[in-house]
Formats: structure tokens, C-alpha cells, sequence
């Protein structure tokens, strides 16, 4: 109530202070410095007193429905916002410039994203009707036509601070005799509630696509663990027959095949949940796997790895290279009568490294066709887990068979932990 009181007050005598001038010009122009103003100068004044009055109740009684509280902050013609936003200098300002530009009867808009600065103008309409101010409200109607916002914003580390600033487009001498009748403040909670809604979306859209990623590996590790066990158990079972077989008939041969059965399972089964292994721990497990074949394939059967040591460190989705080497063999080697020999070959380039599986069996279009679902699941490992430069190119090998090649960025190793 007080500060109700004192802005009345203190329009009304910035009023009566003026009129009172206005008299003296008055007497001089008409009537001469010994008489007064007159009765026509004096209805004028009163009704200038009266309109100024009924303005400032209007504002009071608007800011206190928009408020919902009386105060010196709320009632001023002038109002300041600061909003901190979490994000960089350019996101945020890109922001607020949207924010502000989607203000009703914003004209004249200045943007400036070298100083961070964004300065608007907004049209000033009859609160009651939409129009411009009636011609009865002297105070609105003469003296200011629009209000202007200046935005600021202030960067931070990870963190910006938004200042707001929202004024009469007028001289300070406004305040004394006009009122905006809470248009300012009706402009300030409408550009915080723009920002505060778009930090809101794009903090939804953050998480939203947070939890897909999240989903989208959890996927492919579960597609992972369902090859496990549809691969695992067939496999094992044709070694563990063919070891019974060469135990009645080549025992030395039986003793060296459940060896290399061990050795798979050791760099296999502890690894078997999780969706990234090294390069070094897939090339042992496969290796395994391919001692295992040679002894069932004999002959037919021939393995050559170029793998440099510094290379065994580099992150491979898990069971990335069994898979190629396991498509290699049935669709190329198996098929052909005198079988072939599996390549694995692994290079590093400046940005990047690849890993070669290489065949000389049958080649595209003669061996035996496959779903593709395990080439596609990899290929989506790959990009969930070591970014989109990420994947498997598979082309003719000369002068026959196939080669597939897995390409890893150089900082995959980056992108997986800050995944």
C-alpha cells in the first residue's frame, strides 16, 4: 500500500508542479503576470490531475492482477531480470534473441552476436482493448509511444548470465509524469518465461536423447549376449563332438583341440557382458577360435596375422572380430572345395585405424548367403560405441574372396568414455 501511495503521490506532484508552470506561461500569454490563469485553465488542470490519477490507479490495479503483489520493483516503469542459463555464450544467445523476438508487437530489432547484446522495441497497445492508448489518457498517449528491451548476455564457464532490461522508450523525466501501466512488467515475465521454457526443451531434448543413446547400447549389448547364446552353445558342441571323435582316434590331436577350447573360454566367458573389448583380447580370442577350426579343417584351413603390438590397445567392440572371421570361414572358405586362408590385418593412418579380415574363398555371389543381421548389429556397435566415423566397408578381395574392413576414429578411445 505504501508504495502505491508513494507513486501516486509522487505523479501528482509532478503534475501539479508542471501545471503550475503551465499557469504562469498561461497568465503571461492571456491575461498578463497581475491576474490568474482563469476557470478554462482551471478545468484543464483538473482534468490533467483527474486523467493522471485514473492512470496511476489503472497501473496499480493491473500490475497488482499481473504481480499479485504491490512493491516498489513491481510497480516501477522500468524493470531488470537476471537469468543464469546453462550453456555456452552461443547457444544463449541465440536464446534470448528468440525469446525476445517472439514478443507481441516486437518492431526494430538490433542484434548484435559479435558484443552479445540484443536491443528491441515493443509497441505499446490500450492494455483493455488492443489499440494504442485511448486519446483520454494523456500521460500514455503524449509521452511514450513503445517500450524498448535490452538483452546482455554474460559468459560464464559452461554458464552464461542473461541480463534483462526493459524501460519506457523515453527519457528518466518520463517516470515523473507517465506510467506504463505494468506493459515493462508484463514484457519482463514474458521473455523469462520464453527463456525459462526453451532451457526447459532443450534440457528435455538433452536427456531424451541421453536415454536413447543409453537404450540404444543396452540394445546392443543384449543383441550381443543373445549371439552369445545362440553362437556359444552350437559351437561348443561341435568341438566337444569332434574332441570325443579324436580321442579314440588321435588323442595328441584331441588333447591340443580342448586346449584351445580352454584358452577361448578364458578370453570369452569373463567378457561376455560387456560391450567393448581391446583389439589384443579380440585377436587372442580369435585366434583361439581359429586353432580350434584348423584342427576340424585340417589343411583347408590357413591363418595369417599382421597385427603390430602398439595396435592391441585400440578399443573393438566385442566379438567385432570373431564376427568377420566366422563370415569369412562359412561363406567363403567352408563352401570351397580346397578351402583358403583367413588374413587379419590391422594399420594405423593419422586419424584413424583399420582392421582388415581377408579371404580367398569363394567371393560374392558363390558361397553361401547369410541374413546380414550380424554385419548390421556391428555396424550399429560400432556407431553407438566409437562414433559415426565409425564402420565396416566390405568389398571383393583379389584375386578372389572377400575383405571386410572395420575403420576406428583415433580418439574413439575419448568418445567411449565421455559416453
Amino acid at each position: 500500500m505504501f508504495a502505491s501511495l508513494s507513486l501516486i503521490f509522487r505523479i501528482l506532484l509532478a503534475w501539479a508542479a508542471a501545471i503550475v508552470v503551465a499557469g504562469f506561461v498561461w497568465s503571461g500569454f492571456f491575461h498578463g503576470m497581475d491576474e490568474g490563469p482563469g476557470w478554462v485553465f482551471g478545468l484543464l488542470a483538473l482534468f490533467v490531475m483527474v486523467t493522471a490519477l485514473g492512470s496511476c490507479i489503472a497501473h496499480i490495479r493491473r500490475v497488482q492482477h499481473a504481480a499479485g503483489r504491490l512493491d516498489a520493483a513491481t510497480l516501477s516503469s522500468r524493470q531488470r531480470r537476471q537469468i543464469e542459463v546453462p550453456m555456452d555464450a552461443g547457444p544463449a544467445f541465440a536464446l534470448v534473441e528468440a525469446a525476445i523476438a517472439e514478443l507481441p508487437r516486437v518492431e526494430d530489432i538490433e542484434s548484435a552476436p559479435g558484443s552479445l547484446q540484443v536491443r528491441a522495441y515493443v509497441r505499446r497497445v490500450d492494455p483493455y482493448n488492443g489499440r494504442p492508448p485511448s486519446r483520454w489518457n494523456l500521460p500514455a498517449r503524449l509521452a511514450i509511444k513503445r517500450n524498448s528491451v535490452l538483452a546482455t548476455v554474460t559468459p560464464g564457464q559452461g554458464t552464461c548470465s542473461v541480463t534483462l532490461l526493459f524501460e519506457p522508450d523515453a527519457g528518466v523525466w518520463a517516470d515523473l509524469l507517465a506510467v506504463d501501466e505494468g506493459s515493462n512488467h508484463e514484457n519482463a515475465e514474458a521473455v523469462g518465461r520464453a527463456i525459462t521454457r526453451r532451457v526447459a526443451e532443450q534440457r528435455r531434448d538433452e536427456q531424451a536423447a541421453a536415454e536413447q543413446t543409453a537404450t540404444e547400447k543396452e540394445l546392443s549389448v543384449a543383441k550381443l549376449n543373445l549371439l552369445h547364446a545362440q553362437v556359444e552353445p552350437h559351437f561348443l558342441y561341435n568341438t566337444l563332438a569332434n574332441a570325443q571323435v579324436l580321442t579314440r582316434t588321435d588323442p595328441p590331436r584331441a588333447d591340443q583341440m580342448l586346449g584351445h577350447l580352454i584358452q577361448y573360454l578364458r578370453s570369452s566367458l569373463p567378457s561376455v557382458d560387456e560391450s567393448m573389448s581391446t583389439l589384443g583380447v579380440e585377436l587372442e580370442r580369435t585366434q583361439a577360435y581359429l586353432e580350434i577350426l584348423k584342427i576340424r579343417m585340417g589343411a583347408r584351413l590357413a591363418l595369417q596375422v599382421d597385427v603390430p603390438p602398439a595396435l592391441t590397445s585400440v578399443p573393438l567392440p566385442s566379438m567385432a572380430l570373431q564376427t568377420l572371421v566366422e563370415n569369412a570361414i562359412k561363406h567363403g572358405l567352408e563352401p570351397k572345395p580346397g578351402g583358403g586362408t583367413v588374413w587379419i590385418i590391422a594399420r594405423a593412418f593419422e586419424d584413424h585405424v583399420t582392421l582388415t579380415v581377408a579371404d580367398d574363398g569363394l567371393g560374392f555371389g558363390q558361397g553361401t548367403s547369410g541374413t546380414g543381421i550380424g554385419l548390421k548389429n556391428l555396424r550399429e556397435r560400432l556407431r553407438l560405441t566409437c562414433g559415426e566415423r565409425a564402420g565396416v566397408a566390405i568389398v571383393s578381395n583379389f584375386p578372389s574372396g572377400v575383405a571386410a574392413t572395420i575403420t576406428l576414429p583415433r580418439d574413439a578411445r575419448e568418445a567411449i568414455h565421455a559416453a
